[in-house]
């Protein structure tokens, strides 16, 4: 892991950034993979709860909920990973599913019936803009079932509209809005 990131650190990101995407992806991927690992070692091995662990897990991910104006607009570290990468996708899911019950045991939670979901991927706008990736190839199925479990009737295509868009922001991070479809006309 030292290696990958001492590599990522000495490579021009202008100059070869193809180098440095697959430089950065290695090293995410094997930080998800030792962080997976080393979560069900303390679940195992020690009395920490999952969901106690988990919790704070998404407080140092920087999970942020919050409901406003009818809007549930939750905030996730990163760009959502590519399909086709097959990441391991618990690394994210699982604070992300108890920042959300923690924040539901804080606030009144909202229920959808017939809703639209919009995830926005937010690009650092420091680093090149070929960096955008097509939506068709952002993995979005899980994060919108975690979703729903604790905000929505059901995901079906029927009461849920999914939309994608992109931004240029001060870093990576997805936001994802979910609301009424009255209240969406008012907020698009």
């Amino acid at each position: 892991m030292s290696n990958a990131l001492y590599a990522m650190d000495t490579t021009d990101i202008q100059r070869y950034p193809d180098n440095y995407e697959v430089l950065s992806t290695d090293a995410a991927l094997r930080a998800e993979k030792i962080a997976c690992r080393l979560r069900h070692l303390i679940y195992s091995s020690t009395t920490i709860r999952k969901g106690d662990y988990l919790t704070s897990a998404g407080i140092v991910h920087g999970i942020e909920v919050v409901y406003e104006d009818g809007v549930l607009e939750v905030t996730l570290p990163g760009l959502l990973p590519k399909r086709k990468q097959r990441q391991n996708t618990e690394f994210l899911l699982d604070p992300f599913y108890f920042s959300l019950e923690q924040y539901a045991k804080e606030h009144p939670m909202p229920r959808f019936s017939d809703c639209v979901v919009c995830f926005t991927q937010v690009y650092d706008q420091c680093l090149p803009t070929r960096r955008i990736r097509d939506y068709d190839n952002l993995e979005e199925k899980q994060l919108l079932d975690v979703l729903s479990t604790f905000v929505m009737a059901d995901d079906t295509g029927l009461l849920c509209d999914a939309y994608n868009t992109a931004a240029l922001g001060e870093k990576d991070c997805t936001r994802i809005s979910v609301m009424e479809k009255a209240v969406s006309r008012l907020a698009c």
